[in-house]
């Protein structure tokens, strides 16, 4: 093969899944972190914007309109509970719901009473921050092949492996299969709309994915993924407690740089430690099982770009906390319209370049252009037989 062929190849490719899960996780590490309504719209808009420039024609590639309508559900659903249950908070006025008089024992919990413009503001910011985080999942399962990240899972993580690939193929196959039941009920003159639509919809949809996920754990098993080598107690013992450790202190660590009232001893150090820690477990481990690597997935240049710019995101979110915490919020008390951090905004905006410095998808292309590829890289095809089965690994 020419100079010229191998270049285009490098430009057109699939991207690693996991530079995609790491991106989407410092989209959704900064939106945990506010309550600005700009700031939560320009993560949904930035997610969007590259999941429609680089997402495949695969099954998982639909899941992200999923993810768009469940966090728009999630904030109507925060509104209205916060107009029933919430807790009253003063302002302007704009309706009063029947209050009931709850026993004693209920204290505390408030149903119905004066309805303000601040209580449903802050509740819909809230919403709309937990629609933000969902977008950012939804663009990772969109844009990431989830039986390529099973195969780059390490050694040790073989079994969360396969129940991680069971439930990441529910999404993707619930979406296709709820498209073939909705196109037959259509077709033989029945609803598909409405209440009666989803009642027809709801068990041969759900049907059908959880078959096609057992199917895939199943083929797997039988062609012995995950077999185990003989190894001594003390190493099984070593990578048991490093694993432990290492999970708790990620946990700990990871909740006090979230959290901004944590002691900062509580961030970093025991972040750094629990990484450590579970690294080693990992390694230590991982030599229990017998596993060979085939067509292993490249992690070039395009991989970092990707990382690099989820982690700016997160960062220049993080550099606002702590320079000016308020400029994250939604401002109630008095009520006033939402600053507009610079520093977030850039950060933010910068995520967007995953969408332009990054290979084309393989699948959305021309069968010229696939069958130009080098043969070593053949099964880097969205939807071939291979990763269909999650058959690229072995053990």
């Amino acid at each position: 093969m020419n100079v010229t062929t191998s270049r285009r190849w490098r430009r057109v490719r699939s991207l690693h899944p996991l530079a995609w899960w790491v991106w989407s996780l410092g989209l959704a590490a900064a939106a945990m972190r506010m309550t600005n309504p700009l700031l939560l719209g320009l993560v949904i808009v930035v997610a969007g914007w590259v999941v429609a420039a680089r997402r495949t024609d695969a099954p998982w590639g639909r899941t992200f309109s999923f993810a768009l309508r469940l966090g728009a559900f999630l904030v109507v659903m925060r509104v209205v509970l916060a107009a029933l249950f919430g807790l009253r908070v003063p302002g302007t006025v704009l309706f009063t719901l029947p209050i009931v008089e709850l026993p004693s024992w209920a204290a505390g919990v408030n149903i119905g009473g004066p309805v303000t413009v601040e209580l449903l503001l802050g509740a819909a910011t809230e919403g709309l921050r937990l629609a933000a985080i969902v977008a950012c999942f939804g663009a990772a399962s969109a844009l990431a092949n989830p039986y390529r990240l099973l195969r780059s899972l390490p050694a040790v993580l073989y079994e969360v492996g396969v129940a991680l690939t069971v439930a990441l193929a529910i999404v993707p196959n619930t979406v296709l299969t709820a498209g073939r039941v909705r196109e037959a009920r259509r077709l033989r003159g029945r609803a598909v709309r409405g209440l009666r639509g989803l009642q027809g919809l709801a068990m041969p949809v759900l049907e059908g994915a959880l078959e096609r996920s057992v199917d895939l754990a199943a083929s797997m098993d039988a062609r012995g993924y995950g077999r185990r080598r003989a190894v001594s107690r003390v190493a099984v013992a070593v990578s048991t407690v490093a694993l432990l450790a290492g999970l708790v202190g990620v946990g700990v660590g990871a909740y006090a740089l979230l959290d901004a009232g944590a002691p900062s001893v509580l961030g970093l150090p025991v972040l750094s430690v629990g990484v450590l820690l579970l690294a080693t477990g990992m390694v230590v481990a991982g030599r229990r099982v017998d596993r060979t690597r085939y067509r292993p997935d490249e992690w070039l240049w395009a991989e970092w770009v990707v990382v690099v710019t989820g982690a700016v995101a997160a960062v220049s979110v993080a550099v606002v906390a702590a320079l000016d915490p308020d400029a994250l919020t939604m401002p109630l008390f008095p009520l006033g319209w939402p600053a507009v951090p610079v520093v977030a905004v850039v950060g933010i905006g910068v995520a967007a370049l995953a969408g332009v410095f990054t290979p084309l998808p393989v699948s959305t292309l021309t069968g010229l252009h696939v069958a130009a590829t080098p043969p070593r890289a053949s099964g880097d095809v969205d939807g071939g037989r291979d990763d269909a089965l999650g058959l690229a690994e072995v053990s």
